[in-house]
């Protein structure tokens, strides 16, 4: 038996993503044993019900009856590896709360066994060799790995093309279509101060004057939009605990991520181009291959069509 680990983000929409799209792969997949003794979507859905549990506990939206650590060990189960892990996590909060997050879990797929492993910093991880193949955000690889230039990043060709061998040896395969975007907003007044007629990233290009965004987006907004377009440009960020479309419609234009734009609409902005698609990719470390890695990354990402950042 072959096993091979992938590290997972511990909670969120991006390790959802990762358990919805393991499901779906194994339950379509004619590779893999149908008499396999795990219902890899029953146990996706008991995870991601789990966590989602835990989150309302440590938001105050939901009371339980048993402390954090009878819950823990509820959940849990040392003696069978095919059922779940959890662990306990600070939360970011005041008073820094434990949170119970996703710690592990093994899925047999025939003479394989794949297992998640939650970590904090999947990407990270990865740089330092701890595992093969791994999810997480596609902006962190924009945040820390992808070179600067003049030219903007539209696509995962652009992203691997940028990334320094030198610096990295982790390469980005695919995306699981979790889509959000770093979306372009303003007021009505500022996409008035360019001669450009459309607003998007010719729009930038022609714009002189402050942008606002969130302070860890600076790298990743330059790569996507190209060093030629922020030329000119004055990063600004949001005050402390306020909500970033208030301060971009105070600053008259910014970038932030959005699906619908209803509340960039509530604060008076208009929506302007897509810039980039956030979503959760997998990466692998190109230094060691094999079959059962192949088969693996094959199996999670596939011909998948589901990416934007694929396109």
């Amino acid at each position: 038996m072959t096993t091979v680990s992938v590290a997972v983000p511990r909670k969120g929409r991006p390790l959802e993503a990762v358990l919805d799209r393991v499901a779906r792969r194994v339950d379509e997949s004619s590779r893999i044993p149908t008499d396999s003794s795990t219902d890899v979507t029953a146990l996706a859905d008991s995870i991601s019900s789990t966590l989602r549990y835990e989150k309302a506990i440590t938001k105050g939206r939901q009371d339980a009856a048993d402390d954090v650590y009878e819950r823990l060990a509820a959940y849990s189960s040392l003696d069978d590896p095919t059922r779940p892990e959890y662990t306990l996590l600070r939360d970011d909060r005041d008073g820094r709360p434990r949170r119970i997050v996703f710690d592990s879990v093994t899925i047999p797929l025939g003479d394989i066994d794949l297992q998640l492993i939650g970590r904090e910093e999947p990407f990270r991880a990865l740089r330092t060799h701890d595992f093969n193949l791994g999810f997480d955000s596609a902006d962190l690889v924009l945040e820390e790995v992808v070179g600067l230039r003049e030219e903007p990043i539209e696509r995962i060709s652009d992203i691997n093309a940028r990334i320094d061998p030198r610096d990295t040896d982790v390469r980005v395969v695919g995306g699981l279509g979790d889509t959000v975007y770093h979306t372009l907003m303003g007021t009505p007044e500022t996409c008035q101060r360019t001669d450009v007629e459309t607003f998007d990233r010719e729009f930038v290009e022609q714009y002189e004057g402050p942008l606002c965004i969130s302070p860890r987006y600076e790298r990743l907004v330059q790569a996507v939009l190209g060093t030629a377009a922020t030329d000119g440009v004055t990063f600004q960020y949001p005050d402390d605990g306020r909500e970033e479309e208030a301060s971009i419609a105070d600053v008259g234009l910014g970038i932030y991520l959005t699906m619908t734009g209803s509340t960039a609409r509530e604060h008076g902005l208009e929506l302007g181009e897509r810039l980039f698609p956030s979503e959760t990719v997998l990466m692998e470390s190109i230094a060691e291959e094999s079959d059962a890695i192949s088969f693996v990354e094959e199996l999670l990402v596939g011909e998948s069509q589901e990416s934007a950042l694929a396109v």
